[in-house]
C-alpha cells in the first residue's frame, strides 16, 4: 500500500478514483502547521528561529497520516505546485520526523498541473524530492509578513486607536488605493473644445472629420480651451470649402491574447463576470479539483495560481483540431503560437490556466456545473481557444482634408477601421481598460481631390475627468504592473482591506475610508520606505532570487530586519503632536477641502478664530477646533461622500466624531451621526434615553443623510400583514443585523436585502420560510438551513446553516464551522463532508457549556445548601439572617491572602 497526501478533500476523492486499490489517498486539509500569533514566533536574536505549532486539525491530520504510513510500502507528498504547496508538503514531513514514525519510509514528491488520470499517472512515474529553495521562499515570505504585522501593528495601536493592522503588501495595495483618491481629490478640471464636420462624398455618403491643425500648426485635444477659440474656429469652417488632400488605409493586425495567468483570469472575471477576485479562485479550485461529469470525477482546468502563459504541446494540437472542427480551417494559424511571460520570474514555469481536455465544450458541460462554474469554465476555455486562433485582419484608414477660408486653411482627419477577417474575433474580445475606446466604423470610398459638402459643424465642450476609482480588476493588474505581491494573494489582500474596514466597495470601485487613509498618512510620514513600490518590488524579486538557489533566504532577513527594527525603534519616541502634525499635512486637501471662495479652510465655523485640526480620541480620529474647550466644535474627518464636499459644520457639545445632520421635521430634535463603542449609529435629539439605531452593515457614515437618519430612526417599521395571522412584520436592525419580525419569530434579511426598502412579498416569503422551517415553533427554533445532499457514506441530510458564531455545516449530529477561506454559499456537498468528518476526527467537546455547567454547578450548591439548613437551622428567618451576617467576615483573611500575593508577584 502507498500513502499519497494531497491538500482537499475533493482533490483526494478524485484522485483516489484513478489509483485504486494499492493507494490511500489522505488529504491535509491546507496547512498543518502555523506560527502561533504572539512574540517570538520569528525570532530575529535567534538568527530567525520559527516556531511552528500544530493546530487541532493539524494534529488529527498528522495523526492520521502517521497511522496509515505503518506498514506502508511508501510515502508520496502530492500536494500543489506552487511554493505554498511545497510547503505544505514540507510541514507534513517535518510533523511525521518530529513524531519519529517514518524510520526507512521512502518519501517522494511529485506534482501535476490538471487532475486527469493521466496527469497523476505521469507524475507518479516522475517523483523527486522536496525543493528545498521553494520552501526557503515560502519561509522568507511568512517570516516578513509575521515581523512587519507583529511589529508594525502594535505601533498602530499605540499611536492610531481605531487602526487595525498593517501588512507587507496589505499597505502598500492600500497606498495604491488611497494615492489615486488623493489624484480625484486634487484634480483640477480643464475645460476644452472639439470641432467635428460632419460631410458628404458626391454619392452622399456623410461622416464625420475632427479638425486637427490650422495655418500649418497641429491642434491637439486640450489646445482649444475656450468657447470663443471654438466658435471662431466654427464660423470659418462654416464658409470653408472642403477637398480631400489625401487618403491612406493600411492593413494591420490584431493578434489574439494568450490564455490566462492568474491575476489575467481575475481581472477578466471581474470585468465580464463580475466576480471579485476572491470568488474568482473559489470557483476555479472547485474546477481544479474535479467535478462529476456523467458519473466521472475529473478536473476540469490546471492549476490556476500561475505566472505562466505558455500551454503543452499536446495541448496546443487539442486546441488547433477543435478550432479547425468548429470554425473551420481558416482559423487554424500556420503555426501553433507560442507566448511568454512578462513576470520576471514566471511562477515556477507552470502552464497558463486552461481546460484539461479541449474537446469538453463549454455547452457540453453546463449541465454538471452550477450557474458560476459553468460561466467561468467557458471563459478560461474560450480565451483558450481563442488563443491559438488565426489573427483578425483589419484595414485602417486616414483621410486628411483641407478646409479653406479665403488664404487660411484648416486641416480636418477623418479616421476609420474595418474587420476584414475576424479571426480569433469571431469568438473572443477581452475587455476594454477603464480608459478603453471603441472600435471606428468604415469610412466611405474616396480619393485625393474629391471635393465633400458640408452638412453640419458641431462645437463641443468637454472637461478633463480625473483618473477613475481603482476595481478590484484593475488593481489587481496595476499590482501586478508594479511587481508588488503575488498574484495567488491577491485574492486575499483585497479581502483583507475589505476586512479591516479599510475600503469598501462602491458601485464596483475601491474607496478608501478614513481610516485607511489614516493608516497610510502614518506610514508614510514614518514608515516611507515601507510602503514605496519600489521597495516593496525588490524585496519580492529577492524572493524570486531565494527560490531559484541565488541567494541566502536568512541573509535577506538580515538586511531587512536591521533596517526595519531600527525605523520601528523611532517610533517609540513620537509625542502625539508630531503624529497630528504629520498627518494634518498630509491629509490636508481631504479633511480641508477648498471652499472655492478664498476662505481658510481650517477656521473653526462656531467660534470664528480657532483652526481646524486633526485629533486622536478613543474612538479613532476626529476633526476639532484649536479652542477647545472653550469651543465644542467636533466633527468627522470625512463631511460627506467620496470627494469630501458638503457642509463641513456642526456643533454637537464636544463629543468626538459627531456629526450633526439637521432636524427632525416632526418633533423638531436635532439628527447627529456618532462613532459609539459598537460601531456608527444615528440618534435623536439627547437625555437619558435617546431614540438611536445602528448603521446597517455596508452603509457607511459618510453615506448617512439626514433623510436616510431617520428611515433609520423610524424603525421597526411595518412593511406587510401576515397572511395566516393578519398580524404585522416588521422590520428593523437588532443585536445580530437587520431583520424581519412576525410575533416570536424572526428572520434575519439576506446579504442583499435593504433593511429601509425591503417590500412585503419579501418580508413574508422569509417568514413563512423560517416558520415552516421551524416545523411550527418560533424564536429560538432551528435554522433550517441550505441543503447541500446526502452524505454518500451513511445518507443523511447535510446542509449548511447560518450560527450565532458565523456558518457551520451539519449532518444532524456533528456540526463543524465552516472557515473563514470558505464561502458559506459557495461550498460544496464534497467540501461539506470533509469538513464534518474532519470534526468527528477531533471527537466530542472536552468543555462543557458554560450556561450548562454553571447551572448543574449552581443547582448542585442550592441542593446542598438545603439539605444542610433543614438538618442544622430548623426554619427561623431571623436564624437565617443571624447566620449570613455572622459569615460575611470570614472572606476577609482570603481577600487578604490574595492581596498578599498579588504585591508579592
Amino acid at each position: 500500500m502507498k500513502v499519497l497526501v494531497v491538500e482537499s478533500p475533493a482533490k483526494a476523492k478524485t484522485i483516489n478514483k484513478y489509483l485504486g486499490r494499492d493507494y490511500e489517498v489522505l488529504a491535509s486539509f491546507g496547512h498543518i502547521r502555523d506560527l502561533p500569533a504572539k512574540d517570538g514566533s520569528v525570532d530575529p536574536e535567534a538568527d530567525f528561529r520559527m516556531v511552528w505549532t500544530l493546530e487541532d486539525r493539524g494534529s488529527k491530520r498528522v495523526a492520521e497520516i502517521a497511522k496509515a504510513i505503518k506498514g506502508a510500502e511508501k510515502l508520496i507528498l502530492a500536494t500543489d505546485p506552487d511554493r505554498e504547496g511545497e510547503a505544505i508538503s514540507w510541514h507534513v514531513l517535518e510533523a511525521l520526523r518530529e513524531k519519529r514514525v517514518l524510520k526507512d519510509l521512502p518519501v517522494e514528491r511529485v506534482t501535476f498541473n490538471a487532475i486527469t488520470k493521466d496527469a497523476v499517472q505521469t507524475a507518479l512515474r516522475q517523483p523527486r524530492q522536496i525543493d528545498q529553495a521553494l520552501v526557503d521562499a515560502y519561509l522568507a515570505r511568512r517570516a516578513l509578513d509575521y515581523l512587519v504585522g507583529f511589529t508594525l501593528s502594535p505601533v498602530l495601536w499605540r499611536k492610531l486607536p481605531g487602526a487595525r493592522s498593517a501588512g507587507r503588501v496589505q499597505s502598500v495595495a492600500l497606498r495604491l488605493v488611497c494615492d489615486r483618491e488623493l489624484e480625484i481629490e486634487t484634480f483640477k478640471s480643464q475645460e476644452y473644445w472639439s470641432l467635428i464636420a460632419t460631410l458628404a462624398t458626391r454619392e452622399g455618403a456623410v461622416f464625420d472629420a475632427r479638425l486637427v491643425g490650422a495655418d500649418g500648426k497641429k491642434i491637439t485635444r486640450l489646445d482649444i480651451g475656450k468657447g470663443e477659440e471654438a466658435e471662431a474656429f466654427k464660423r470659418d469652417l462654416e464658409l470653408a470649402t472642403f477637398t480631400v488632400t489625401s487618403v491612406e488605409a493600411k492593413p494591420a493586425k490584431r493578434h489574439p491574447a494568450p490564455p490566462f495567468t492568474t491575476s489575467t483570469l481575475q481581472q477578466e472575471a471581474s470585468r465580464k463576470l463580475g466576480l471579485a477576485p476572491a470568488q474568482t479562485m473559489r470557483v476555479a479550485q472547485r474546477l481544479y479539483e474535479g467535478v462529476d461529469i456523467g458519473g466521472e470525477t475529473v478536473g476540469l482546468i490546471t492549476y490556476m495560481r500561475t505566472d505562466g502563459v505558455d500551454m503543452a504541446p499536446e495541448a496546443i494540437q487539442a486546441a488547433r483540431r477543435v478550432i479547425g472542427k468548429e470554425y473551420g480551417d481558416r482559423y487554424v494559424p500556420g503555426a501553433p503560437r507560442k507566448y511568454t511571460a512578462k513576470a520576471k520570474n514566471a511562477q515556477e514555469a507552470h502552464e497558463a490556466v486552461r481546460p484539461t481536455d479541449m474537446s469538453r465544450l463549454p455547452k457540453q458541460v453546463a449541465k454538471y456545473l452550477e450557474p458560476e462554474q459553468a460561466r467561468l469554465y467557458e471563459l478560461i476555455w474560450i480565451r483558450t481557444i481563442a488563443s491559438q486562433m488565426e489573427s483578425a485582419e483589419l484595414e485602417r484608414t486616414a483621410v486628411d482634408i483641407a478646409a479653406m477660408v479665403g488664404p487660411r486653411k484648416l486641416d480636418l482627419r477623418a479616421t476609420g477601421q474595418v474587420v476584414k477577417f475576424d479571426g480569433f474575433l469571431t469568438l473572443y474580445q477581452e475587455s476594454k481598460d477603464d480608459e478603453g475606446g471603441e472600435d471606428e466604423g468604415r469610412l466611405p470610398p474616396m480619393k485625393a481631390n474629391d471635393p465633400l459638402e458640408r452638412r453640419r459643424i458641431t462645437a463641443n465642450q468637454h472637461f478633463t475627468e480625473p483618473p477613475p476609482r481603482y476595481s478590484e480588476a484593475s488593481l489587481v493588474k496595476r499590482m501586478e504592473e508594479l511587481g508588488i505581491g503575488r498574484p495567488s494573494t491577491y485574492a486575499a489582500v483585497l479581502q483583507v482591506l475589505q476586512d479591516r474596514e479599510y475600503v469598501r466597495i462602491d458601485k464596483k470601485r475601491l474607496v478608501p475610508e478614513d481610516k485607511g487613509r489614516i493608516v497610510i498618512a502614518f506610514l508614510e510620514s514614518f514608515f516611507s520606505r515601507y510602503v514605496e513600490y519600489d521597495f516593496t518590488a525588490d524585496l519580492e524579486e529577492q524572493l524570486d532570487r531565494i527560490s531559484n538557489h541565488e541567494i541566502d533566504w536568512k541573509q535577506v532577513l538580515r538586511d531587512f530586519w536591521r533596517d526595519f527594527s531600527a525605523a520601528i525603534g523611532e517610533t517609540k519616541e513620537l509625542r502625539t503632536t508630531e503624529v497630528l502634525d504629520a498627518l494634518n499635512e498630509l491629509l490636508g486637501p481631504h479633511i480641508f477641502p477648498d471652499k472655492g471662495d478664498g476662505s481658510n479652510p481650517r477656521t473653526c465655523p462656531t467660534c470664528g478664530t480657532g483652526q481646524l485640526s486633526l485629533k486622536l480620541g478613543k474612538f479613532g480620529a476626529f476633526i476639532g477646533c484649536s479652542n477647545y474647550p472653550e469651543c465644542k466644535f467636533t466633527r468627522q474627518l470625512a463631511t460627506n461622500g467620496a470627494n469630501g464636499d458638503g457642509d463641513a459644520t456642526s456643533e454637537n457639545g464636544g463629543q468626538p466624531g459627531t456629526r450633526v445632520l439637521g432636524d427632525d421635521p416632526e418633533t423638531g430634535l436635532q439628527v447627529t451621526l456618532r462613532d459609539g463603542r459598537f460601531g456608527p449609529f444615528v440618534q435623536l435629539g439627547e437625555g437619558e434615553k435617546p431614540k438611536r439605531s445602528s448603521l446597517p452593515r455596508g452603509l457607511s457614515p459618510a453615506q448617512v443623510d439626514l433623510e436616510k437618519a431617520l428611515k433609520l430612526l423610524s424603525l421597526p417599521r411595518q412593511v406587510a400583514v401576515h397572511p395566516e395571522t393578519g398580524e404585522p412584520i416588521l422590520a428593523s436592525i437588532g443585536r445580530y443585523g437587520p431583520y424581519v419580525q412576525h410575533g416570536k419569530t424572526y428572520a434575519n434579511l439576506g446579504k442583499d436585502d435593504d433593511v429601509l426598502e425591503i417590500g412585503g412579498n419579501r418580508a413574508i416569503d422569509l417568514i413563512v420560510a423560517k416558520e415552516s422551517g421551524a416545523g411550527g415553533f418560533r424564536r429560538g427554533a432551528a435554522d433550517p438551513g441550505r441543503a447541500l445532499g446526502e452524505d454518500p457514506s451513511n445518507g443523511k441530510a447535510v446542509v449548511v446553516k447560518a450560527g450565532r458564531f458565523g456558518p457551520y455545516v451539519t449532518d444532524g449530529e456533528t456540526n463543524a464551522t465552516i472557515p473563514k477561506a470558505m464561502s458559506a454559499d459557495a461550498i460544496t456537498l464534497d467540501e461539506a463532508v470533509g469538513l464534518i468528518r474532519a470534526r468527528e476526527a477531533m471527537g466530542p467537546s472536552k468543555k462543557p457549556a458554560r450556561g450548562r455547567k454553571a447551572a448543574s454547578k449552581k443547582a448542585a450548591t442550592a441542593k446542598t445548601a438545603t439539605k444542610t439548613t433543614a438538618k442544622k437551622a430548623p426554619a427561623k428567618k431571623a436564624a437565617a439572617k443571624t447566620s449570613a451576617t455572622k459569615k460575611a467576615p470570614a472572606k476577609k483573611p482570603a481577600a487578604k491572602k490574595a492581596a498578599g500575593k498579588s504585591k508579592s508577584a
